[in-house]
């Protein structure tokens, strides 16, 4: 498949190998790795980041390859459980800070063209994910601008 906003095709990227149960080296139980997900939620840490340490560090020091093998959820599931979701989808908030620092970039640097063009993709991709999640994770009158992006983010 092409990408969005250029011709060109993306190179591959390697599968996840085909598992369904976790390693057997790998036996923590659900309730603490949903304890451990969530307490590095409140830590201020996104699911991506999660998901990253406990691969890396684990629960108590055994590595967890696959939350949604060892617990049958993922990640941002169990944290909807608990309550402890962010307000924002992860993609939609980088996205966001993306085009809020290349804003900033073109108040300071007006004649730069290869990044006014990269924040109108960037922004295009931002209304394109409200609509996705319109409704269901964002309100249904949301709409995107850049002191919406500000307000939000500011949180």
């Amino acid at each position: 498949m092409a990408r969005m906003h250029t011709r060109r095709r993306g190179s591959s990227g390697s599968d996840k190998p085909v598992a369904d149960e976790p390693p057997e080296w790998s036996d923590v139980d659900e309730s603490e790795i949903e304890a451990r997900v969530v307490e590095l939620a409140e830590q201020g840490h996104d699911p991506s980041v999660i998901g990253m340490k406990l691969r890396d560090e684990g629960v108590k020091g055994t590595p967890i390859p696959d939350v949604k093998l060892a617990t049958g959820q993922k990640i941002t599931e169990i944290l909807e459980a608990h309550d402890a979701a962010p307000d924002l989808p992860e993609d939609l908030r980088n996205l966001m800070e993306r085009a809020i620092g290349l804003r900033e970039h073109m108040a300071e640097n007006p004649q730069d063209h290869q990044n006014k063009r990269a924040l109108q993709n960037t922004e295009s991709k931002i209304r394109r994910l409200v609509d996705y999640y319109r409704g269901d994770e964002l309100d249904a009158e949301f709409t995107y601008s850049y002191d919406v992006a500000v307000d939000l983010l500011e949180e």
